[in-house]
């Protein structure tokens, strides 16, 4: 994470997936388990494992809903809105890397490789 460390972030999560789910509580916050896995695309017994690490690391929090007060959610604390902020810089950054690459061909050469 070079890129964490350039930003002046020295905590950050072990793995990407977890990262991922920091950008995706910060994208849906408040989001609970079955959403986030179903947003993720991953089952519920990962993001249990993986959001009580992030909560264990102080990379998010649980809250409850002032309506319903047995469901469990998940908000980023400021530590990991640092990571979400970085990791939204680093994607656009990639975005228009890619955009940049694809400028070099003409849009018949771009119809041929969608072919």
């Amino acid at each position: 994470m070079q890129a964490s460390k350039e930003q002046g972030i020295s905590e950050y999560p072990a793995n990407l997936t977890s990262v991922h789910v920091i950008d995706c509580i910060g994208n849906n916050d408040p989001i609970n388990n079955t959403a986030l896995a179903e947003k993720m695309d991953l089952t519920k017994a990962s993001i249990t494992k993986i959001t009580t690490t992030l909560l264990k690391d102080g990379f998010i929090e649980r809250i409850r809903l002032n309506d319903n007060k047995k469901e469990i959610h998940f908000r980023l604390t400021a530590k990991a809105l640092e990571l979400y902020v970085l990791h939204g810089k680093l994607h656009k950054q990639e975005q228009d890397r890619y955009f940049r690459f694809l400028e070099r061909y003409t849009s018949e050469e771009l119809s041929f490789i969608k072919t």
